[in-house]
């Protein structure tokens, strides 16, 4: 226990230092003067179904994100209003906190999350909390704490309170001795980034507490998100997010990959779709606990063609980010989705022509389709 005292103190005070004041609290199920062996036990770790319950009662953390806000709002829609808790530790738009139950969660602070699990009688967990990858380059220590420690304290959680539990991984968790086209649910992995090395440690972790204790452990490897209500968070993949506002608001784009950088993507439609549809599937449809999923792949110039459809005038230029360009020459180039179709129905909705049509609809411009001889 000192240790872990000690740790949690040097965390502590890296968070401090980075002005995000938050507290850790670093409790594993042990710690708490329950073993493993006893709580799967008596909880047998099996989560509330439809069966047995009207609805699920759901919290998201790390709410606030390019996801969160959307996930909420579709779990609403099915589950009702009240029935699915958005949390952050910043501030919501009046347009969320006004929207359904928002609370303050930190995911370091177990306590504190446990208390939220409890009193709300908690079912479904997703847990998005975390930095991305050209962030978490930026600050590792931080990234670390977020990721990794928060995962844990989520993760003994979900095992003590039997919850359903989603985690999502990413692109970013292969690396470059990863095959890339197309990249397989199961090979090497070994990415060089604290995102992706904090994601295949969510994965396995998730896969060992299903194996060990029984936990209903569900992960999706997303691909780059595109979305039109969030702005860029960070991520490698944000160009094709950053194209659409600069398309409409100057004309011009500077692209900080290299144009023939392919890299698989998806509508955020299309996310939200899937994770609802791996969370609602038979447990006993599932071969395996972690996912790929895909819907198209695409590089900088041919999104960039696609755009000038909509906006012929549009100038782009390229100005390679070193960083950057490194961690998407790591990642995969197309994802084998296979699995996810053939057990649990997965389909996409969105093709590239979709897609686009779709963000310049959603933020209103005035572009006209260029016709093409």
């Amino acid at each position: 226990m000192p240790i872990v005292k000690s740790v949690s103190r040097a965390v502590n005070q890296l968070l401090q230092s980075s002005g995000c004041g938050c507290g850790i609290s670093v409790v594993p199920i042990r710690c708490l003067g329950i073993s493993p062996r006893q709580v799967a036990s008596d909880a047998s770790f099996h989560s509330v179904s439809f069966s047995e319950s009207d609805h699920p009662r759901v919290l998201i953390t790390g709410g606030l994100g390019q996801l969160g806000v959307g996930l909420a709002k579709l779990l609403r829609k099915r589950f009702g209003k009240n029935n699915v808790i958005l949390s952050d530790i910043r501030k919501p738009a009046d347009n969320v906190f006004y929207s359904g139950p928002f609370i303050y969660s930190d995911i370091l602070d177990y306590k504190n999350l446990r208390e939220i699990v409890v009193n709300n009688r908690i079912t479904w967990l997703f847990h998005y909390s975390a930095l991305l990858s050209a962030v978490g380059e930026a600050n590792v220590p931080l990234a670390r704490a977020v990721n990794i420690t928060g995962l844990h304290n989520v993760l003994d959680i979900a095992a003590e309170h039997n919850l359903r539990l989603f985690v999502p991984s990413t692109i970013g968790a292969f690396g470059p001795t990863s095959p890339r086209d197309p990249t397989p649910d199961l090979c090497i992995q070994r990415p060089r980034t604290i995102y992706g090395v904090s994601k295949v440690h969510a994965e396995l972790m998730g896969e060992y507490y299903h194996y060990r204790y029984g936990l209903d452990f569900r992960c999706l490897r997303y691909p780059g998100i595109i979305s039109a209500d969030s702005q860029p968070g960070g991520g490698t993949t944000d160009y094709a997010v950053q194209i659409f506002h600069d398309a409409i608001k100057t004309g011009k784009f500077q692209c900080n990959l290299k144009p023939d950088t392919r890299l698989p993507m998806m509508y955020i439609d299309d996310c939200l779709k899937a994770t609802l549809e791996v969370m609602e599937a038979p447990a006993e449809a599932l071969s395996m606990r972690t996912y790929n999923i895909s819907a198209m792949s695409f590089t900088p110039e041919e999104l960039a063609q696609e755009v000038q459809k909509h906006i012929p005038e549009l100038q782009v230029t390229y100005s390679v980010d070193v960083v950057r360009q490194a961690i998407a020459d790591s990642w995969p180039m197309n994802f084998d989705d296979s699995n996810a179709r053939k057990d649990w129905g997965w389909k996409h909705d969105y093709d590239l022509p979709e897609l686009v049509t779709t963000m310049f609809g959603f933020l209103g411009s005035d572009s006209r389709i260029a016709q093409a001889n």
